[in-house]
């Protein structure tokens, strides 16, 4: 009795993953109906997409999914949900709400493809705890170039640099493992959450100043990141 439980609450684990591909369609349903508040509430869908992914790892060691469940590979089902809720569902939130100015959404190909190119690299992340190259964030891009709109130049020329980063092997943070900053970037990335979901509800009638403040992380983030890779190559 205790082995079929085990194996229910393995599959279980299996369907909270799942749930992130509910959210998808939820972010998508919200983006072709467009607005202010449909996008505001497709971006909160996202970090909710962001949370089930970050916390779905740990669940699955703890009830031992591969080996309760070996012919269901979640690391599929993950790959399949993030490819959407972290790639093509921004870069549709970020064309639908014109960031770009006409005629440059071409341009949002170049993103979409690199990030193809980083979901499909064996070793897209290190045995030693860390993304090699940037990680496809382009959630976490197109809320803050939703939120704060900068000049359309500015917006393209973030979009195409970090598209360039997915192919230069830097390291970057892997929260949920065991490398460096993980615990810190964790702690901060709850406070950090916790002020994205204020200001996608407006609790603050502003939230500019908010969201500015909550931009200190993704520094943080890139920041650290970059420092380990310099310190790791200079290193004698």
């Amino acid at each position: 009795m205790a082995d079929k439980m085990d194996k229910i609450l393995a599959w279980c684990v299996h369907l909270y993953t799942a749930t992130g591909l509910v959210a998808a369609a939820v972010i998508a349903v919200l983006i072709v109906r467009g607005g202010d508040d449909a996008f505001r509430w497709a971006l909160m869908f996202m970090l909710i997409a962001t949370v089930i992914d970050s916390t779905d790892g740990w669940l699955a060691r703890r009830a031992r999914v591969k080996e309760l469940v070996p012919g269901f590979d979640g690391r599929r089902l993950d790959d399949l949900i993030d490819f959407q809720t972290y790639t093509s569902l921004p870069l549709l939130l970020i064309w639908r709400s014109e960031i770009l100015a006409s005629g440059q959404e071409w341009w949002l190909i170049v993103p979409l493809l690199a990030s193809a190119y980083g979901f499909s690299q064996t070793g897209a992340k290190t045995d030693d705890g860390f993304f090699l190259g940037f990680p496809s964030y382009w959630n976490v891009v197109a809320f803050y170039l939703y939120m704060l709109r900068p000049p359309a130049w500015l917006s393209l020329s973030v979009i195409i640099l970090l598209s360039v980063l997915t192919f230069v092997p830097s390291r970057y943070l892997y929260p949920s493992q065991k490398g460096p900053f993980s615990r810190l970037a964790i702690l901060l990335g709850i406070v950090w959450g916790v002020m994205l979901v204020l200001i996608l509800l407006r609790v603050p009638d502003d939230p500019r100043f908010l969201t500015l403040v909550s931009f200190g992380y993704p520094v943080f983030y890139l920041v650290v990141s970059w420092f380990i890779t310099l310190k790791r190559r200079v290193k004698p």
